[in-house]
């Protein structure tokens, strides 16, 4: 199965983004660009890809262990950019960002020891995904739209496992299938 670790942002910080996206959807051009659903929304951690389902034990329980060693921490939605010269429109993170990253590292590691292949360890940008574009798109005005937004500050105080089920039926804008297959409390957050 695709997996993936993830911070899921709660239903009042998804709402206030919900309505800046809106807003964004309404500057022109918008409709080139194929925006992510709330379902979609989430700080992803560290990416696994395909993962044998033999593997998933031994990475739950580091996940686990990983999770219980890292302390709740503050977080926001707050600002955005791009990535690929406009390929991924994405808003950004505020808050604790070090133990964002923190966490991001203990995922990754605990997916190294468990025998996933992670490629080249890259830095942490935390993101989380708002639309996408095949080709490079002139994302411009959608960046400094976001600059100002900044949503309510949470506590995060879950590590998620994440399933994704990447569209098959070739419908035009089908999103992928997001699911929280294993969640575990952070510190003492349970």
């Amino acid at each position: 199965m695709r997996l993936f670790a993830a911070v899921l942002p709660p239903t009042d910080v998804t709402d206030e983004l919900a309505a800046k996206i809106a807003e964004l959807k309404e500057l022109p051009g918008a409709a080139g660009l194929r925006w992510t659903g709330r379902p979609g929304w989430h700080f992803t951690l560290a990416f696994y890809g395909e993962v044998d389902d033999a593997v998933v034990p031994d990475l739950s329980a580091r996940l686990e262990r990983a999770a219980h060693r890292t302390p709740v921490f503050p977080l926001a939605v707050r600002g955005g950019g791009q990535f690929g010269h406009g390929r991924a429109l994405w808003a950004g993170a505020h808050g604790d960002l070090d133990t964002l990253r923190l966490l991001a590292d203990r995922s990754e590691a605990a997916a190294r020891k468990a025998g996933i292949p992670m490629g080249e360890h890259r830095k942490y940008r935390p993101h989380l995904t708002v639309a996408r574009s095949r080709d490079a798109f002139p994302v411009r005005p959608y960046v400094e739209a976001l600059h100002p937004f900044t949503g309510t500050t949470w506590t995060v105080r879950e590590l998620h496992l994440v399933r994704s089920d990447l569209p098959t039926s070739g419908v035009p804008g089908e999103q992928p299938r997001y699911e929280a297959v294993a969640r575990w409390p952070l510190g003492t957050a349970g």
